[in-house]
């Protein structure tokens, strides 16, 4: 029999569940707030040059293989994989770059050429990761927080690097590596879920074993490709995309949900109803007395976002490439004090390197980020402008020309814009921050106590960026077979 579903959200984890559910005959009707499917993984397009407005880059491929095989769909017939290699350019203020591969070989002559004793560190680190990948994706990855242990279970945990995993992650990275290049560039990795290096936990070790082990990946045409591939198939399986369409409540009666109300009056009737946004903004929905919103010192990073199409060929940039600040340390305090720092590490994505489709003939459609805090302190144009030059000068300083003279088009997204556009309180990225195990671990369930209630994406397990929304999607899906009934 098949389900009235209600998906709140158009975001990668609301389209990839009515992919899956819709896929298994069920009624799906999606809500999306705004004009646009695709939540942070978005796109604009201006003068003729496109840019992806959120995700640059993906790994774990096979996991949004498995997401177009769950509708009986090829990855392949429906967008065009790039695998980057190197992955990333790395520049530093004397002038010092690396580019990183996962060939490797190759990048093991690159540590050997900065400090040999760092060869031994990385593949003790990327021991580390492999181990908690292999727990992680055993116990957590694909699994619901409910789910009682199993062989596979135990048999993981038996080989959990307890010792090394549980402990500071810039401590863990300063234990495996003596250069002080190598120690920045690998303390960058807990900023893919909008975390410090310095309050993470080691655990988070896995995250450049998963860019290693299985690559970083651009999609041909730009990411926002998958999200328009995704639309598509659910479409044609059934499932009903409704855009400006604005979720008001969730309305319940007999212990379960019952029905969601649009912000026209529409009241759309529904068995199942899933969340695919802020976790923290599900109390509102439920109209609770006392909705309970994450605290400021629990959010991750914002980002402060300036999209740029350059009129002249930029040759001298990778397709990624991240230019460091000074002083690593003292940017994460001032992020941890609520400032945009004095000196911000930047990292340009410049996909039109590899997809001349990107731009209009000759130039360069530039992402340009600085990471931010989630705070609710105003972003006004003099504090744009501030941090916007505080950006030029960092990539001055680091060697790149002065991008403005050659500006055609800009876009700047500050803290409140993305918090605004996404209904993320105070911007944060990723909601909450992985300080801590608990926060790195224990996020809000899939399966929620209210009887047919069910949490998708980022904010909720097995926590942010795109393969692991894909998997989230995944355990929403099969946790709707296993408990819903028509």
């Amino acid at each position: 029999m098949s389900l009235r579903v209600a998906i709140i959200g158009g975001g990668l984890g609301g389209i990839a569940t009515a992919v899956r559910l819709a896929s298994q005959g069920h009624r799906v009707t999606l809500c999306e707030a705004s004009a646009t499917l695709g939540g942070k993984m978005n796109s604009w397009e201006s003068g003729g040059y496109r840019f992806d407005t959120g995700p640059s880059l993906i790994t774990m491929p096979d996991v949004f293989r498995e997401t177009f095989a769950a509708a009986g769909e090829r990855l392949e017939d429906h967008i065009e994989l790039q695998r980057l290699d190197p992955v990333a350019e790395y520049v530093w203020p004397d002038g010092t770059t690396l580019q990183h591969t996962t060939n490797l070989p190759v990048w093991l002559d690159t540590i050997r050429a900065i400090e040999p004793r760092d060869v031994d560190g990385f593949m003790r680190l990327l021991q580390l990761g492999a181990r908690i990948f292999e727990v992680s994706d055993a116990t957590f990855l694909r699994r619901p927080m409910s789910s009682p242990p199993d062989k596979r279970v135990f048999k993981a945990l038996r080989h959990f690097p307890f010792r090394h995993a549980w402990g500071n992650y810039a401590r863990m990275v300063d234990d495996h590596f003596k250069s002080p290049y190598l120690r920045q560039m690998f303390n960058r990795y807990p900023t893919y879920v909008g975390s410090s290096p310095y309050k993470s936990p080691a655990t988070l070790a896995v995250i450049p074993y998963l860019e290693f082990a299985f690559g970083g990946w651009f999609v041909t045409g730009g990411l926002y490709r998958i999200v328009q591939a995704l639309a598509g198939i659910a479409q044609a399986k059934g499932a009903e995309l409704l855009l400006n369409a604005e979720v008001k409540r969730i309305e319940q009666g007999s212990g379960r949900v019952k029905s969601v109300q649009l912000a026209g009056g529409r009241s759309l009737q529904a068995d199942v109803v899933v969340m695919n946004g802020d976790a923290g903004l599900l109390g509102q929905l439920l109209a609770e007395p006392a909705p309970r919103l994450l605290p400021a010192e629990e959010r991750s990073m914002s980002g402060f976002v300036t999209l740029l199409g350059i009129g002249s060929d930029m040759p001298q940039l990778s397709h990624h490439t991240v230019f460091f600040s000074a002083d690593y340390r003292r940017e994460f305090d001032q992020l941890q004090t609520g400032t945009f720092p004095s000196d911000p590490t930047v990292y340009v994505n410049a996909p039109s390197r590899s997809d001349r489709s990107l731009v209009p003939g000759r130039g360069e459609a530039l992402f340009l980020m600085a990471n931010a805090p989630a705070l609710s302190a105003p972003w006004d144009q003099g504090s744009t402008r501030a941090a916007f030059e505080r950006v030029i000068l960092r990539l001055a300083r680091s060697g790149l020309p002065d991008l403005r003279p050659d500006i055609v088009v800009r876009d700047h997204w500050t803290p409140r814009r993305i918090g605004t556009t996404y209904r993320m309180p105070g911007g944060a990225i990723y909601g909450q921050n992985s300080h801590g195990w608990r926060n790195a671990f224990l996020r809000p369930a899939n399966r929620q106590k209210l009887r047919g209630l069910y949490l998708v994406g980022g904010s909720s397990h097995p926590g942010g960026g795109t393969p692991t929304v894909l998997l989230s999607a995944k355990i929403t899906t099969e946790l709707i077979g296993e408990h819903e009934r028509a």
